[in-house]
This record gives C-alpha cells, sequence and structure tokens, in this order.
C-alpha cells in the first residue's frame, strides 16, 4: 500500500475544508458532511475556527483505501495565516489547489502556485463550485493554462475510464517517451502519467461542487490512480512542521518522517527524547510505538524544535519566502505584562514569524504579523488559553537595515578582572539573502572554543541598525581578530565585546553614509474596468510603484508591479471606492528594498544609538585597577588587536 502526503491549498472562501470534508465523507471517515459554516467540519478542531469560518491551523485527517494510506492535510486559505501553509508545503509528496469557479483566480490562488512551483511540489487542480451559474469548465481551463501552465490538462474521464483524445495530446507533448506512446498507440500508460505529473510536466484537472458531492469521488479515483509514492533512505530522518499545544499543554512537535523509522522514546543527536508518538485524524488521536517513512505525526518531548527543522539525516529548511511586514505594540491593560510576555512566547514557539520582542529602551512588548485577521486571532487567543484580556496598537511598519560598504567593528570589554576583545568584519550582501556568519582567525592566534563563543554571540543576539534601530538584514559578520586571557576572561565577556564590536562597526558605517534603511514592497495584481487603467497608473507613480506593462484581461485592465507596503496598505479601500467595487488588488510580500523616503522615516524614528545603552557602541578599558569607557571612534586607538581594515 502506498502512503502519500497531500495538502489541500486554496484562496480563501475557494471551498477548501469543503472538499476535505466530501473527501472524508465520501471514504467513510466520517458519517456526517460536516460544514464550515454550520462550525461542524471535522478538521476545524479549534473553537476559533469554528467561530469565525476559517481555517487556522494545518489538520490532518487519514483515509485508507485498498490500495492508498493519504494523510490529508487541509491548510489555511487566509493570507494572514499563509505561513503556517507555506511550512506545510515542505512536507508535502502532492497538493490539491482548489479553485472557485465563481471567483476565478484569485491573486493569493497565484501566490499559491508559485509557492508550489518553489518547492516543487506535483499539483492536483480541483475547479470547485461549477454548480454556480455562469460557469464553464472550457473558460476555467483555459484560464489555468493561461494564468498557471499549459500542461494544465482536463482529466475528467469519459464512461469507460479513459481520458479524451484532447488531454492525451496535451500529455504527449509534455515528454518524448509519452509522444511515442502516443504516436504507436493514440494512447499514454498510467506509470508514464504518473510521472510527468510527479515531476511538475502535467496537472490533473478536475471539476465539481464539493458541497454537493459533485465530483468528488472521480477526483479521488483520478487521484489515487495518478500518484506514486517517493522514495525514502534507510536512516531516519524527519522534518518539523508545526507546533502546538494540547489541551492538557504538552508540547507537540508535528513531523513527517521521511527516512527509516521513528520510535517512542527515541533520543535524538540533540539529546532530547521522543516521548508519546501521537497520530491525529481531526480532534481525535491514537498513541503509536513507530511511525514509518512518509507517515505524519505529532510527538511529545522535545521542547527545541522549531518549524523547518530537520531531524536524523534531513536539511534544516530556509526562511519562508511569505514574511510579516507588520510590527504591533502590546497594550496590556490591566493585565500583568510579565504574564502577557509569557503568553506570548509560547504562541512565537507555534508561530515563529511573531518574533515577540521586548523593547527595554520602551518599555514595550512588539509583535510581528501578517494583518488585522491574524490580530484578531492572537487576542482571542490570549483570551481563551490565558485568560488576558489584551489589545494592540495601531501597527506600523517592519523596517530594516543593511549596509553598503564593509566595515570593521572592534570591541573591547576589561572591567577589572574581565578581558575580551572582538573585532568583526561587516559585509553587505544581496537583498533577501539573510544574516551569514563565518570566522576567518587562525586556532593559533584565538582558541576555538572562543571562536565559537564569538560565533554564537553573532547568531544569538538580533543585532539592531543605528538609523531607527530595526533589525540588521542582508549581512555577513565574520569574526577577523580576538584576544582573551587565560585567567581573566569569563563567559560574559566575549559576548559584551562581540555585541560593541558589531554596533561600533555600523557607527562607522553611519559616519561614512553607508548604513541602508529598507522598508518592505508588495507585489500587488490590480484589476480595473478598462477606462479606469489611466487612474490606477496615475497611483502607483504617486506611491512609489513600479509597474509591468498593463494587459487586458476581458472588459478589465490587469496591472502588475511593485510597490512600498507603507504606501499600499488603505489602497484596496480607495480601489472598492473607484471602482464602484468593481476593481480588486491582491497584495504579497514582495521582499525589501531601499526606503522610498528614508531620511523622513529616520527624522520620525528620533533614534539615538549612542543613547540606547542597551545597544552601546562604546568599549571598556581598564588602566591603573579601574575600568574606564571609551567612545566607539576612539576605540581603534586602544585596541590590543590592530584594526585590519581602514575606517
Amino acid at each position: 500500500m502506498k502512503r502519500i502526503v497531500a495538502g489541500i491549498v486554496a484562496h480563501v472562501d475557494a471551498g477548501k475544508t469543503t472538499l476535505s470534508e466530501a473527501l472524508l465523507y465520501n471514504a467513510g471517515v466520517t458519517r456526517k458532511l460536516g460544514r464550515v459554516d454550520h462550525g461542524d467540519s471535522f478538521l476545524d478542531t479549534n473553537q476559533i475556527e469554528r467561530e469565525r469560518g476559517i481555517t487556522i491551523f494545518t489538520e490532518p485527517a487519514v483515509i485508507e483505501s485498498p490500495n492508498m494510506e493519504l494523510t490529508l492535510l487541509d491548510t489555511p486559505g487566509h493570507v494572514d495565516f499563509s505561513a503556517e501553509t507555506e511550512r506545510t508545503l515542505r512536507v508535502l509528496d502532492y497538493a490539491v489547489l482548489v479553485v472557485s469557479a465563481s471567483d476565478g483566480i484569485q491573486g493569493h490562488t497565484e501566490t499559491l502556485w508559485r509557492l508550489l512551483r518553489q518547492y516543487d511540489v506535483p499539483t492536483f487542480i480541483f475547479v470547485n463550485k461549477m454548480d454556480m451559474p455562469e460557469t464553464s469548465r472550457q473558460a476555467m481551463l483555459a484560464q489555468l493554462q493561461r494564468r498557471f501552465s499549459d500542461s494544465c490538462a482536463d482529466f475528467t474521464a469519459n464512461a469507460a475510464g479513459e481520458l479524451d483524445a484532447a488531454t492525451l495530446e496535451t500529455i504527449a507533448l509534455q515528454d518524448d517517451s509519452a509522444m511515442d506512446q502516443y504516436m504507436a498507440s493514440g494512447n499514454v500508460d498510467i506509470p508514464t502519467i504518473a510521472g510527468l505529473i510527479a515531476r511538475r510536466r502535467v496537472f490533473p484537472v478536475y471539476f465539481g461542487a464539493a458541497l454537493r458531492m459533485e465530483g468528488v469521488t472521480e477526483f479521488m479515483r483520478g487521484f489515487e490512480t495518478y500518484t506514486q509514492q517517493p522514495a525514502y533512505g534507510e536512516d531516519f530522518s524527519a522534518q518539523v512542521f508545526k507546533i502546538s499545544h494540547d489541551a492538557s499543554g504538552n508540547r507537540l512537535t508535528w513531523l513527517k518522517v521521511t527516512g527509516g523509522e521513528l520510535c517512542a522514546k527515541m533520543v535524538l543527536e540533540s539529546g532530547e527524547k521522543i516521548d508519546q508518538v501521537r497520530v491525529y485524524s481531526g480532534a481525535k488521536s491514537t498513541t503509536v510505538e513507530r511511525m514509518a517513512a512518509g507517515e505524519v505525526c505529532a510527538v511529545t518531548g522535545l521542547g527545541r524544535t522549531v518549524p523547518g527543522e530537520g531531524l536524523g539525516a534531513a536539511e534544516s529548511a530556509g526562511a519562508l519566502v511569505l514574511q510579516p511586514v507588520l510590527t504591533y505594540t502590546l497594550l496590556p491593560g490591566d493585565c500583568d505584562p510579565h504574564a502577557c510576555l509569557v503568553a506570548l512566547r509560547e504562541l512565537e514557539d507555534e508561530e515563529p514569524l511573531l518574533h515577540v520582542v521586548w523593547q527595554p529602551r520602551l518599555q514595550e512588548v512588539h509583535v510581528q504579523l501578517m494583518g488585522a485577521v491574524q490580530l484578531e486571532i492572537v487576542e482571542k487567543l490570549m483570551r481563551s488559553r490565558f485568560g488576558l484580556e489584551v489589545a494592540f496598537g495601531q501597527g506600523s511598519i517592519l523596517y530594516k537595515e543593511t549596509i553598503s560598504v564593509p566595515v570593521e567593528g572592534a570591541g573591547h570589554f576589561e572591567p577589572l578582572r574581565h578581558y575580551a576583545e572582538v573585532h568583526v568584519l561587516i559585509e553587505p550582501l544581496a537583498r533577501g539573502a539573510g544574516v551569514e556568519f563565518a570566522t576567518a582567525v587562525s586556532e593559533d592566534v584565538l582558541d576555538r572554543n572562543w571562536q565559537r563563543a564569538i560565533v554564537q554571540h553573532l547568531r544569538e543576539k538580533e543585532h539592531l541598525g543605528v538609523l531607527v534601530g530595526a533589525p540588521l538584514a542582508d549581512v555577513r559578520y565574520t569574526l577577523i581578530g580576538g584576544r582573551g586571557h587565560l585567567k581573566h576572561t569569563e563567559g560574559g565577556d566575549f559576548r559584551e565585546a562581540t555585541y560593541r564590536a558589531v554596533r561600533m562597526g555600523l557607527m562607522v558605517a553611519r559616519d561614512a553614509g553607508e548604513c541602508v534603511l529598507l522598508e518592505p514592497w508588495y507585489r500587488f495584481r490590480l484589476e480595473v474596468p478598462q477606462d479606469m487603467l489611466g487612474r490606477a497608473m496615475s497611483d502607483m507613480q504617486r506611491m512609489s510603484g513600479v509597474c509591468e506593462a498593463p494587459s487586458a484581461d476581458g472588459e478589465f485592465a490587469v496591472l502588475e508591479g511593485e510597490a512600498p507596503v507603507s504606501e499600499m496598505r488603505d489602497y484596496a479601500m480607495d480601489v472598492n471606492a473607484y471602482t464602484h467595487g468593481r476593481g480588486r488588488i491582491s497584495l504579497v510580500f514582495g521582499g525589501y528594498r531601499d526606503c522610498h523616503d528614508a531620511d523622513v522615516v529616520v527624522e520620525h524614528a528620533e533614534y539615538d544609538a549612542e543613547s540606547d545603552l542597551e545597544n552601546t557602541p562604546d568599549s571598556m578599558f581598564c588602566a591603573h585597577g579601574a575600568g574606564y569607557p571609551v567612545k566607539w571612534y576612539k576605540v581603534p586607538e586602544f585596541c590590543h588587536v590592530p584594526m585590519q581594515t581602514i575606517q
């Protein structure tokens, strides 16, 4: 029996959970066809999900047939919870992309398609709501082929269970061996078709109405026929895709076994031991002793795992494509701020992109969020799970900082009976590259353990820029020099010296005019009536946006491009107003670029890097038995290790 892990993904309200419920009912897993709008769906297990009528958390269900064990993962559809969906894509063998026939391909649908391509996930497409008026199978297939790929093919079988000639011809055009079969016999065999689907060369399209159970049996039959179980290695490996907590407060690590076997009481390389192994289907779970490759489970006992982490022989995944662009300030009201911070830390454990930060300078707690709906859900979770009535202030743009030239920073920490000096080279990287770490010091100069400690201190802290105090991004830190003392150096000394070295280097860059403020940009797709295209293009120019050449889609003009988040936040309401409800815009995170109004933002922030004592650039030296401070610009004159670059 083959094991398949498949995720159902879609734009909100396309009928994704409805299709999941129909598949479960059709397979006999449930005796009643659950509905999202009735609050009784099998896979929306959280009370908040039932109240809101949307999927917030990825939930699994297991469907068994004579030839297949299918683990179905129902993912969130709302854009605010798209990070949860993206994490799930990493463990999928196949995806089922649901498209609403009444709404067509939406902006977030295209975002999902791009993510599926990036993560190389073979994809089946289910066009839902075909029972709605004025829906056309031919028109929807043409739209899929135009917007997604010309390899999208109608896999609706005839009475004999065979694909029609047009579909077979589309399949044959994707591969030489398939073409040879088609030319020789007028057909392409199932293993060849399944192989093309697995390699994302063909995308099967099915049509139906999940709420009426139309097309569900045909889709499931086709899915079972045209899927292949991936090959797995013998060594244990697993991919973590989610963290949650059960009703008893136990921390659950959700993972897919991608090689070998996972057993209860197994000790991982990290030293942590797996306690229970649970298999969930909806809200119900069973405890098992072992899981084979290709299966999904939740385990207890692991306290340090994070989504995207690889266990055993598996490599950890990189950063998510979708990132929050707004930061909000916690308003604790009458609640204990410490209790609020502890609760938010638990939520951050489940959703790392919340990135909960205590700002000592402002005496505030900040969280990063994707949007207003996620903010509302966080407030409800704080209330229902922790009994805390909190609110959040107005969201503000999440800026970042970087540098444009390499700089060397030196930090010295030498109060009485302490000693450490660190030299760090900070170099700019390409936009979106993230943060890298390296060392270029001989162990003859600086002991290996001390080097490891310094690199760890570089990693452990989110270093702040010196323009507005925003996180530093797209840089490489390289340890290029340092010194310790066998008698006086203690564990925290290198930490202090490392932090000061980074800040000193940034101050050098600032005075040279080489610090750069970055802001998030949206990638947009704007559809407006043809006669309103001029207004739309004028708006984009006013908002410092960059547009591609407009295109036509029937009576609508389509404008695609990128623009700063700060300018686009409320533009959807403007579009709705000037098009009288006929226009629509979709926005997705498009990365960080140089801030279009950096001088204004820096002036408004009123950030004084030298007064930020939690992130001081100054150093501490010692003379005559007493420590004394040295301003950052004087540090090169006092260093015990010579500066290696010209400042």
